[in-house]
């Protein structure tokens, strides 16, 4: 295989959700603050937050600290629609005065005036989707945000979000979907549709909870109260294949001069219709070996793909 050089690449946006300290085990106030400043000395401009993103806002409150005082420097991705409840359980909330509160306060907590691209969490199957898009749109006509767009939605529902704003005359602007080597349906048509539409694609799930990063073992075991066991890719033979294409991308990996890590972000920022990469991580080593992941050259890609292909079967 012939090693090429990364063509240039896309922004690698850093999802704080993980500083969130919710379901990430261990986190810490000190590596949250360490996590953001390394990513803004490994050159990442691009942060993904939310409302619901720490019990009281967590993570606005940490990008703002950071960020505010020098806010050209950056582009901000806030989402509303979710929210918790008195119980701490997650609640999905697109009612359009939820929606307007809670971009207002998560504004508040940031300490901005306006999100460069502001993001409908989830549809809400209380509240008709029409109505959630046409809520955004007018928060985006007030100036809360630059752009609008929506995440974690199906084909049906991005064109339907898409067309309320059409009629409004704008249109969805980006939408955020999972894709990974191990998961890569939205490949098939969603993606595709929204480059046909020049909506922008940034990409979650890259590492699929970290098992694409190559340093969980077959017999690791999680900590107590760690999410990742109760998804479906972490057990039997699911598991197992996903550790088999792990075996020959760390192959792959070290004639590149690369980290599995680095050459599972490459693959899903090179592929058509892909803007970005959100990137999550608990502490600055994370960040600091993912933000250098590039788009990958062909050769690269070829040698992934068949690996990919080669181990669905034992």
């Amino acid at each position: 295989m012939t090693v090429e050089s990364p063509r240039p690449s896309p922004p690698i946006i850093l999802g704080l959700w993980p500083i969130a300290g919710i379901t990430t085990i261990g986190v810490t106030l000190q590596d949250a603050k360490s996590t953001i400043d390394t990513a803004i000395e490994a050159g990442i401009t691009w942060f993904d937050t939310a409302f619901s993103y720490g019990y009281d806002g967590e993570s606005d409150r940490l990008l703002g600290e950071r960020i505010r005082s020098e806010r050209e420097r950056f582009h901000v991705i806030g989402k509303v629609g979710q929210r918790w409840d008195a119980n701490r359980s997650r609640i999905v909330d697109a009612s359009p005065a939820t929606l307007t509160d809670d971009a207002s306060t998560s504004l508040d907590r940031i300490g901005i005036e306006q999100f460069d691209y502001l993001m409908l969490h989830s549809p809400d199957p209380r509240v008709p989707l029409e109505m959630s898009a046409q809520a955004m749109h007018e928060l985006k006509l007030k100036g809360i945000c630059r752009a609008v767009g929506v995440c974690n939605v199906t084909v049906a529902q991005y064109r339907m979000f898409d067309q309320v704003l059409r009629d409004l005359g704008s249109q969805c602007e980006a939408i955020q979907c999972p894709l990974n080597l191990l998961q890569q349906d939205n490949l098939q048509d969603l993606v595709p549709m929204c480059a046909a539409d020049g909506c922008a694609v940034d990409v979650y799930w890259t590492l699929m909870k970290g098992l694409l990063a190559g340093r969980i073992s077959r017999d690791h075991v999680f900590a107590a109260g760690d999410s990742r066991p109760g998804y479906a890719i972490f057990q039997g033979d699911a598991r197992e294949r996903a550790h088999r294409l792990l075996d020959a991308l760390a192959q792959i990996a070290r004639q590149a001069g690369m980290t599995i890590a680095q050459l599972s972000i490459g693959w899903a920022v090179s592929q058509p219709g892909v803007r970005a990469a959100l990137v999550g991580a608990r502490r600055a080593e994370q960040i600091r070996e993912t933000a250098s992941s590039a788009m990958l050259g062909e050769d690269l890609l070829q040698a992934i793909n068949h690996a990919v292909v080669s181990t669905r079967t034992p």
